[in-house]
């Protein structure tokens, strides 16, 4: 399935220029805690309410944005679904698409690895993103950050807002104040990550990267965190209320 449109690429001249073209969506998951909403669709294909556009609609656009002329999409659950929406449309995709699909799961790994082996050079390195996050934050910037720690994997970092309210107290145990739903003290695995082209072979053929292939990475000191930009937006839609309330925010930044 190939678009028309396709992005500018300029030439490799520092850190930044040298960012990915090409990634890989990984669109394979049921989605269970979606239900009902996945229940005749995979979770990349369910829209944010309001804009008409299924997530990973938002999260081609996003590439292309960032520079990325290829992706490979990896579906499994419902992947007939997501492969007419692709067909249907191929003219206004700004950028080139390829699926692929596990004839049975494989992990996130094995996922990623068997949609690598589709990628148009597999010598370059390579975004990859799961497929039900929708964020905006300079890709380049996180290539840029790779570049320079000589990393083989690097992963984003996100700081999610705690689902709870909060009670700040002093050392004698009385109550302070009461914060609605900070941010978290933890960072976490934000699920947007750049890979060098070695990386690829690190991968299981099944089971889950962040088991096996990311902890060696650590104790190599060959993994590196890229924290979020202040104010960047990230957002993962895994129930029905991460949909309403990534529609609020929307719809806050658009009056």
């Amino acid at each position: 399935m190939t678009g028309d449109h396709r992005a500018d690429v300029s030439g490799y001249a520092n850190a930044h220029d040298v960012a990915p073209t090409q990634a890989v969506i990984l669109a394979g998951g049921q989605g269970a805690r979606l239900r009902p909403y996945t229940d005749d669709r995979p979770k990349p294909m369910v829209e944010i309410p309001g804009t008409g556009t299924p997530i990973i609609g938002h999260q081609l656009a996003w590439l292309a944005d960032e520079g990325v002329t290829d992706a490979v999409v990896s579906c499994g659950h419902l992947a007939e679904v997501l492969q007419d929406w692709l067909a249907s449309s191929a003219d206004q995709l700004p950028l080139r698409v390829t699926t692929v699909v596990e004839a049975e799961p494989l992990g996130r790994g094995g996922g990623l690895k068997h949609a690598a082996a589709s990628l148009p050079h597999p010598d370059r390195p390579w975004y990859a993103t799961n497929g039900d996050i929708w964020t905006r934050f300079s890709l380049r910037e996180m290539a840029a950050f790779h570049y320079e720690r000589d990393a083989t994997a690097t992963l984003a970092l996100a700081r999610p807002r705690i689902p709870w309210g909060a009670v700040e107290t002093d050392r004698f145990g009385h109550v302070l104040d009461f914060i609605e739903a900070p941010p978290s003290p933890y960072l976490i695995n934000a699920g947007v990550y750049v890979f060098s082209a070695a990386f690829t072979a690190l991968l299981p053929d099944r089971g889950d990267h962040e088991r096996a292939t990311f902890p060696r990475l650590a104790r190599e000191h060959r993994l590196a965190g890229f924290p979020l930009p202040h104010g960047a937006y990230w957002r993962a839609i895994d129930t029905a209320k991460d949909l309403s309330e990534a529609a609020e925010e929307l719809a806050a930044h658009t009056r």
